[in-house]
């Protein structure tokens, strides 16, 4: 008979975790308000680029541009940052241990 898989365990919340994760999501909006800051600093650079071209440039290509670049750092930063809540407020410690209950 093949191996069964095992089921991933119940997360046990105490005061400890909820502190820890109160911790990581604070940290987690103020890194993403610096990173909107840097999002707006990016499309107002890459727009100034394409002003400084020199050549007439159609108002769709600076809302893509804008979007595009802007967009893309605020995703980026999110994802990677709910990457470290998730590791540092404990949430991955349950399945990481494995639970404690296996019936080998």
């Amino acid at each position: 008979m093949g191996a069964m898989p095992r089921h991933d365990p119940i997360p046990r919340k105490g005061e400890r975790d909820q502190v820890r994760a109160a911790a990581a999501w604070k940290r987690y909006w103020v890194i993403m308000r610096w990173m909107a800051l840097l999002a707006l600093v990016a499309v107002l650079l890459s727009l100034i680029y394409l002003k400084s071209s020199g050549q007439p440039v159609p108002i769709h290509m600076l809302i893509a541009t804008a979007a595009g670049v802007g967009l893309t750092i605020l995703v980026a930063a999110g994802l990677m940052g709910l990457l470290f809540v998730s590791n540092r407020s404990g949430y991955d410690d349950e399945a990481a241990g494995g639970g404690g209950d296996d019936h080998d």
